[in-house]
């Protein structure tokens, strides 16, 4: 009989089988020592780490990194349910059929009654059934948005969840316009002087930036870090220019920099 924890030669099945018998392996006395002193919380930094390589693998287009990260991040979820279950609190299995059943119980339209087909409505029902399942522990249409996740990413996500139920601009131009309210509101408030003038308006103008990305159809935090990724790239080309002329960055006057960040911009 093949070996369960070297042998590679398995179905999905077997293979999950295998990742939750190696965890267990390394937890259990005589394992690896590292794995043995992990909790959950220890694990949270890790946890947060890979979920963010994923997002950038998928970005990259990597599909081989994209491969290796999703098995990374699957192991933080086999680990934490390992966790769980030698404290006789849940099981992976526990895990899997409790995500199992909430697609089935939140997809009606495609494993029961619903009618609703287009993405709109599935959306819609999807919020409609979540609540219904969280009523006794949650109230309004907004309270079911966590806090962990980035501040792009939730804003971003209560826009979108209060324009399903009407509250929403018509016009893209109206949109537009409330950018160029804020952006006026905050200039106001620079020219006052008050910091918490100025924090008020900047969080503003933020996002009616995020209401601008979400109402074309884009994802604010994706265009944050591909514009970021855009910046580091040019500032590299930038140093290269410095080091080629003999000069160092901290030792050149801002003019000499916009005119080479100028050039590598129309590059």
């Amino acid at each position: 009989m093949a070996d369960p924890i070297h042998d590679s030669r398995f179905t999905i099945h077997e293979n999950f089988s295998r990742l939750c018998e190696i965890v267990e392996r390394l937890r259990a006395p005589g394992g690896c020592p590292w794995d043995r002193e992990q909790t959950h919380e220890s694990l949270v930094p890790g946890l947060l780490e890979e979920a963010y390589e994923v997002a950038d693998a998928i970005r990259q287009k990597d599909d081989l990194n994209l491969r290796e990260e999703l098995g990374d991040l699957l192991l933080h979820v086999v680990m934490h349910s390992q966790i769980a279950s030698e404290e006789g609190r849940f099981t992976i299995e526990q895990v899997s059929q409790e995500i199992a059943d909430k697609l089935v119980r939140r997809h009606p339209h495609v494993f029961g009654q619903s009618e609703a087909r287009d993405t709109g409505a599935v959306l819609k029902q999807w919020d409609a059934i979540k609540r219904a399942e969280k009523k006794s522990v949650e109230q309004g249409h907004l309270s079911g948005l966590t806090k962990a996740i980035p501040a792009l990413m939730r804003a971003q996500k209560a826009q979108t969840k209060a324009a399903r139920v009407g509250f929403d601009w018509s016009e893209l131009r109206e949109v537009v316009g409330k950018v160029e309210e804020e952006l006026d509101e905050a200039k106001e408030a620079i020219t006052s002087g008050r910091r918490d003038a100025i924090a008020g308006e900047i969080g503003d103008l933020f996002f009616a930036v995020v209401n601008l990305a979400r109402k074309n159809g884009l994802d604010a935090e994706t265009l944050l870090a591909a514009a970021t990724e855009k910046f580091i790239a040019r500032f590299h080309e930038m140093e290269g220019e410095l080091e080629k002329r003999g000069l160092k960055l901290g030792e050149v006057e801002l003019f000499t920099l916009d005119e080479i960040w100028n050039r590598v911009k129309r590059s």
